[in-house]
């Protein structure tokens, strides 16, 4: 039996909208929120991750989102925060202000540029863990901080109560399902061409920035795998397999692909905070061409 998870299953890591000035916009963040778990196909939002654009900005605007999001989701969907930084303290400091704020459970990044040894690692979500009441969800994405969580140190991290997950963005299968094997860990493809083949050795479900926008097949497709029809959730993966890979996998960050999308077809995104900058229109155009001939 798969793990029960306190995050959700087909979560969108949720962009921030800003106003055109810059400036954090959450009557945007609420209507994109509502969309997003009332007909988007999301049963949980990650906020101030990765595609939230957490490292530009501040701690107040991170409380100031969850609070915002919480208010207007309500209990139809998991929130969990990032609260990740290369800093245990500030860590710690975020997680307990994310939980004081009404999030559900917080994400927790490797610390980045510093490249601590795994020993390091594993005291860093060991302290977060115990600073706080929230489930913790791992977040291991060495492409971007120059270290990975191991297995071995994901397997004595397992053994705390509030860690509870992984957004796994490892490129690891054979590491993953020997992790997924061992432990009640629930695991999540932070890869949107790997929610698949996670999922078929025991993944819980995916952390996506695709589900800004294309939701609705994403979670079709888990859900026909789920029911047993591996045909149809094949073919729904392949069909969004073209927007993936314009999207996150063209030389743009996820953030501005899924900005540009978003704010062409008319929903809360505003533009990106630099040193990001907006995607080009003609690859919004190429954006578009992708969305419509998935027929959403």
């Amino acid at each position: 039996m798969l793990p029960t998870s306190p995050f959700g299953r087909t979560v969108c890591a949720m962009v921030t909208p800003f106003t055109p000035e810059g400036e954090l916009d959450l009557d945007g963040a609420q209507a994109l929120a509502d969309r997003l778990v009332g007909d988007g196909g999301c049963d949980g939002l990650v906020l101030s991750g990765t595609t939230g654009e957490s490292p530009t900005t501040s701690d107040a605007e991170k409380s100031a989102l969850v609070r915002a999001v919480a208010e207007a989701v309500g209990d139809r969907a998991r929130i969990t925060a990032g609260v990740g930084s290369a800093d245990t303290r500030h860590t710690v400091e975020l997680a307990r202000a994310a939980e004081a704020a009404g999030a559900h459970g917080v994400l927790v990044v490797t610390p980045y540029y510093s490249r601590p040894p795994q020993e390091d690692i594993a005291e860093h979500f060991l302290t977060v863990a115990d600073g706080t009441g929230l489930p913790v969800m791992l977040y291991d994405i060495p492409g971007r901080t120059a270290t990975r969580i191991e297995p071995a140190t994901m397997l004595r991290l397992a053994e705390h109560p509030r860690i509870a997950g992984v957004k796994d963005c490892a490129y690891d299968l054979l590491g993953s399902a020997k992790v997924i094997a061992a432990t009640d860990l629930a695991y999540y493809s932070g890869s949107e061409e790997l929610n698949l083949p996670l999922r078929s050795v025991g993944a819980t479900g995916y952390v996506s920035t695709v589900a800004n926008v294309a939701g609705p097949v994403l979670a079709a497709a888990l859900d026909a795998f789920d029911r047993g029809a591996p045909a149809e959730a094949t073919r729904l993966h392949r069909q969004v397999l073209p927007l993936v890979e314009l999207m996150m996998a063209s030389g743009l960050p996820g953030t501005v692909t899924a900005k540009a999308l978003l704010n062409a077809l008319g929903r809360p995104a505003g533009p990106v905070r630099p040193p990001l900058r907006a995607a080009s229109p003609e690859r919004t155009e190429a954006l578009l061409k992708a969305y419509a001939e998935l027929g959403l």
